[in-house]
């Protein structure tokens, strides 16, 4: 939550991360002025830890939501669909296990150029299969149970089934799997930030920052190591957040 508020408001609060001051650079962490200190071009790595938090959040959020209604849409067709209709999705899907899912999201970035867009949509991509994955897992699970087969005699059509019967028992389990990979999410992007495929200079990112920092790492290693500790605390938080939601949700318990 303190994240989340903190990339709403946050940035109106803060100087303008953009902001140099070369006769300022590589000031030390409590300087006057600079709580954070600053980084090699004198900006204020407070203001861009903050304003850097919109990014990784979205670059977290955005791919995992489009990637769980894609992967859920097809895990449930595969799991209801009649069998050539589960071949052929899933095997298709495992194509994508074929590949490293970091290798394929920068071979994914690459191909598209950089940019936010196409971070979010390489992400995407490669987030699809795995959910797919779990829904198709829990559709088969459900689709004999009595519930099933007593929506199935009273002459319900295969939309009202997956609408009525099956997302309500698929949703748990997706949306905490789901949750737990908006951590992943955020560290991938700020690997493809990291390596020139995500935000371009000099917009605040945590993984273009740690990029920036690195050159200074013998110097003044705290530059590096605030915006990594940024990625870590932020992705540990919604691992932990998932496995809250799974204790909520009961996705271990009985059937519904």
């Amino acid at each position: 939550m303190f994240v989340v508020l903190m990339a709403t408001f946050g940035p109106l609060l803060v100087a303008d991360p953009n902001a140099g001051d070369i006769a300022n650079r590589l000031q030390p962490v409590g300087t006057p002025g600079h709580l954070l200190g600053t980084d090699g071009q004198g900006r204020d790595i407070l203001a861009r830890i903050v304003v850097g938090s919109r990014l990784s959040l979205l670059a977290g959020l955005v791919p995992v939501f489009v990637a769980g209604t894609i992967g859920s849409m097809l895990g449930v067709s595969a799991g209801l669909g009649r069998p050539w209709i589960h071949r052929l999705i899933m095997r298709t899907l495992d194509v994508f296990y074929a590949f490293p899912a970091v290798l394929l999201a920068i071979a994914i970035a690459a191909a598209l150029g950089s940019g936010v867009s196409n971070s979010i949509i390489a992400l995407a991509v490669i987030l699809i299969p795995p959910i797919a994955r779990v829904a198709e897992t829990e559709t088969r699970r459900i689709v004999d149970l009595d519930y099933m087969e007593a929506a199935r005699a009273s002459g319900a059509g295969p939309l009202a089934i997956a609408s009525r019967q099956v997302l309500p028992n698929v949703a748990p389990p997706v949306v905490v799997y789901c949750t737990a990979l908006i951590g992943l999410s955020i560290v991938y992007a700020a690997g493809l930030s990291f390596l020139g495929l995500g935000v371009a200079p000099p917009t605040a990112e945590w993984g273009l920052m740690v990029s920036d920092h690195t050159q200074y790492i013998y110097s003044q290693p705290i530059l590096a190591a605030i915006p990594a500790v940024a990625i870590l605390v932020v992705s540990v938080a919604f691992n932990v957040l998932g496995d809250g939601l799974r204790d909520i949700l009961d996705v271990k318990g009985g059937d519904r």
